[in-house]
């Protein structure tokens, strides 16, 4: 009688735990889906920025000529990822997503700088390969078992490298190596679109609801934005043709 009582227990939990596997999934998903909607956004507020300076070349041409301006700008964004990625957790959810789309928005006015370079119908063709090369990752991070730490983690140590070669290459002015960081950057960031979307998804905490919730989701969106910026960038460099 004693080893038979528990019996019922463990057989009424086994009917729950469906119920509740099922419960977390459906939460995960919708948490993932506010992660890409929040993602969206800010590309949309990037693409919608750096169109309205491409409207008017003379814009982007006064923006690159004024480098107190164009670096400022850049020192702004870069300070306003840091911040938002370091210490999203303790803000007011509605400071995270003015902050999040205000960095979109820097980063769309600096990004229009391209428009000088690349012809429209490069950048348009690129965005569009960068969505497919992105969404086929996001997905693999989705769907897989596979833990993708191990290259998640060669994928930051990569990309640390690129940094340091980036600067290095700032004064040597090499073409090869420019070649190669490029090349190197698209197979990074290809890798850390899955590794993200893999670490988003397994970060979400059960039952997290309201600004909590809402600022995670940002945090995520983040991290994915940049890996699409970066990816389109890299590839932008190998495909984009080149304005006469």
């Amino acid at each position: 009688m004693t080893r038979a009582a528990p019996a019922p227990y463990t057989e009424g939990m086994d009917i729950a735990q469906p119920s509740l596997l099922s419960q977390a999934e459906t939460e995960t998903r919708a948490f993932m889906h506010m992660v890409y909607g929040w993602m969206s956004a800010g590309l949309a507020v990037t693409g919608a920025c750096a169109l309205y300076m491409a409207s008017d070349p003379a814009m982007i041409v006064n923006l690159v000529r004024t480098p107190v301006l164009f670096y400022g700008l850049m020192i702004a964004e870069l300070g306003l990822v840091f911040f938002l990625s370091g210490w999203v957790s303790t803000m007011q959810a509605s400071t995270a997503k003015f902050a999040f789309l205000f960095y979109a928005a820097l980063t769309g006015v600096t990004l229009s700088s391209i428009f000088l370079v690349y012809t429209r119908g490069s950048i348009a063709s690129t965005f569009f390969v960068t969505a497919g090369t992105f969404g086929l990752m996001s997905a693999y991070g989705w769907l897989t078992k596979t833990d993708l730490t191990a290259i998640g983690n060669l994928c930051f140590m990569a990309l640390i490298g690129i940094i340091l070669a980036s600067v290095v290459n700032f004064w040597l002015r090499s073409p090869a190596l420019n070649w190669a960081t490029t090349y190197i950057g698209i197979l990074v960031f290809t890798g850390l679109t899955a590794y993200d979307t893999q670490k988003i998804k397994a970060m979400y905490r059960t039952g997290t609801a309201g600004d909590e919730e809402t600022k995670e989701a940002i945090s995520g969106a983040l991290a994915l934005y940049l890996d699409f910026i970066n990816l389109f960038l890299d590839l932008l460099r190998v495909m984009g043709s080149r304005r006469d």
